[in-house]
Order: C-alpha cells, then sequence, then structure tokens
C-alpha cells in the first residue's frame, strides 16, 4: 500500500487526478470505476480542467460506480446518477452510453443482477474510493461479514449522520443501497482512495494497526497488491501518522 501525504486538499486532488490522467493516456479505452462523495470533487473538476484545457480525451472510456441510493431516481439531485453528471460527465467529453451507475428504482433484485453482470464482465483498471468515518468503503458496513458481489446494503446510523445534510431532513435520507461487494473492489487492477474531512478512526485503523478487520473494511486494503492512499498532511498530523 502506497501512501501520498498531501499539503491540502487541492493537491491531494492534483495528485489524484495525476493517476487518473496516467491510466487513461495508457489505455484510452479502459474502464475507471468511479465513486461519490466529497473526497473526489475536487478530482474531478480538475480532470475536467485537464479534458478542456489540455486534451484529456475520455471518448472511449467507460465508467461503473460503486453504488447507489435505493429509492431516488436518477433525476434526483441527491442520486448518485446525478451527481456524477453534475460533477464530471458533463464537464468531459464521455460517452454517457459508457457510464454505468446502478439503478436505485424499479426492482432491486433485477437491478443487482444487471448489477453483477456489469461488474463480472468488467476489468476496472482504477477504482477510485473514499471512506466513511467508520471506515465502510462504498456501502459496505461495518459487520461481522463482508461480501463479494453487488448487494443490497441496510445504512449504518453513523452513515445517515454523515449523510444528512445534502438532504433536506434526516428521514430524507435513504435507509438502503446497492453497493458493489469488497470482491469487486479488490479485484481492480488498482485502487486510489482519496481522504478528506472527519476521517481519523478510520484512518487510525488503516495505518496504524495491522488488522484486518470486517467491522472496518477499509483496512483490506492492505490486502491489494496496487493500493494508493492520498490523505491530507493535517488529518496525518492528528492521528500521528508520518512516512
Amino acid at each position: 500500500m502506497k501512501i501520498i501525504i498531501a499539503k491540502d486538499y487541492q493537491e491531494a486532488s492534483c495528485l489524484a487526478a495525476d493517476i487518473i490522467e496516467k491510466a487513461v493516456r495508457e489505455n484510452p479505452s479502459c474502464t475507471l470505476g468511479l465513486a461519490t462523495g466529497s473526497s473526489p470533487v475536487g478530482m474531478y473538476q480538475e480532470l475536467a480542467r485537464r479534458c478542456a484545457e489540455e486534451g484529456l480525451d475520455f471518448s472511449k472510456i467507460h465508467s461503473v460506480n460503486l453504488d447507489e441510493y435505493v429509492g431516488l431516481e436518477p433525476t434526483h439531485d441527491q442520486s448518485y446518477r446525478y451527481f456524477m453528471d453534475d460533477n464530471l460527465f458533463n464537464h468531459i467529453n464521455i460517452e454517457k452510453a459508457n457510464t454505468y451507475v446502478a439503478k436505485g428504482v424499479g426492482d432491486v433484485e433485477e437491478n443487482l443482477r444487471e448489477f453483477n453482470a456489469v461488474l463480472d464482465r468488467t476489468e476496472i483498471e482504477v477504482q477510485v474510493l473514499g471512506v466513511g468515518p467508520d471506515g465502510h468503503l462504498g456501502f459496505n458496513e461495518p459487520g461481522d461479514t463482508l461480501y463479494d458481489g453487488a448487494h443490497k446494503e441496510v445504512l449504518d446510523e453513523s452513515t445517515i449522520d454523515a449523510n444528512q445534510r445534502f438532504f433536506a431532513s434526516r428521514d430524507d435520507v435513504p435507509r438502503y443501497a446497492v453497493t458493489m461487494g469488497m470482491g469487486n473492489i479488490m479485484r481492480a487492477k488498482k485502487l486510489l482512495m482519496i481522504v478528506s474531512g472527519k476521517k481519523q478512526d478510520a484512518m487510525k485503523a488503516l495505518l496504524l494497526s495491522d488488522k484486518i478487520d470486517p467491522k472496518c473494511p477499509v483496512t483490506f486494503l492492505r490486502l491489494h497488491r496496487d493500493a494508493t492512499v492520498i490523505l491530507e498532511k493535517s488529518l496525518a498530523d492528528e492521528i500521528g501518522f508520518q512516512i
């Protein structure tokens, strides 16, 4: 696992964009695994700038997203399809038909069959990850058991608390999501995790302990042969981590 300490969020975003740009230039038709949340937004903005100003070409790129809320239409402003369109896809020259975000409405089991079929036939070049305060990846919540494939997940109360700022009230936050499983994540050729915000406990578990713990899914990054974690210096200093 490679750890990069950035001086601030802007530098972290640019360093993450460098890794995505390298993958795109080396394999212009590769598949990127993408994530939502606040952590990758700066990276998406930088990639959009490089597409517009420096000719970074996404025209043959495919993408598949980690997860989606159950119950939100793709036009809902808190759905992850909407997030991806608004923060990245509308600002680069990617073909929307080549982007996949699991369906959040309709028959959940049918949606999961489709999601798993897409993942089974897809090799992900780089999987972008954020991390929840409790260490969840995608919506793989802490627990005694983690899943290999895409599945429906009951969201922890802490996850609902963390996401309520995006909704009118806590009651509006969905209670379920469909998400890639840990196996799907771990089968990506490269993992890229951008860490921002109050993630002290998750980063202590990942960086200051040697346990692989299903109650803190982020610790499974240690098992991947090509995982890169980019975190801000302020967070590294706060938890007492040094390279």
